[in-house]
């Protein structure tokens, strides 16, 4: 094998494992959350799940809104607005079981496993956003 090569292939080994280690890491954020729910016999915390589904579409909708030139003084109001409704679902998906514990219908314990498990999602989607994001060139 040539010198280039054996480069390439370094680089997929490291990417997969990027891939491998982050699902890994959103299955069990998604484990705990299902877990939360079936361990205490309250199916409350499952909300929480739908807030994970839904808080990246408000920046993947309204992101395109974004200028890429990096000396332009432009503040796009539309892409704000997704920015705001994505910090508005994250900020839901932790303060839920709060509240929900707070009001007695769920357990301690469920609200610490839901929010372990927001963690690891909300962690993961914003890990993978960074590793994968693509590089403008200039």
């Amino acid at each position: 094998m040539a010198a280039g090569q054996t480069g390439c292939l370094l680089t997929v080994f490291t990417c997969c494992y990027r891939i491998v280690g982050l699902s890994v890491c959103l299955a069990v954020g998604f484990l705990l959350s299902i877990l939360s729910c079936a361990l205490y016999g309250n199916w409350w915390p499952l909300l929480v799940v739908f807030t994970y589904a839904l808080a990246p579409l408000p920046n993947a909708i309204f992101g395109r809104y974004v200028s890429m030139d990096p000396l332009a003084d432009v503040s796009s109001s539309v892409a704000d607005f997704g920015r705001f409704l994505t910090s508005m679902l994250v900020v839901s998906g932790f303060g839920l079981p709060v509240v929900l514990a707070h009001a007695g219908i769920i357990t301690f314990m469920a609200m610490a496993m839901s929010i372990t498990g927001g963690v690891l999602v909300y962690g993961t989607i914003i890990v993978y956003s960074t590793l994968f994001r693509e590089q403008s060139e200039f």
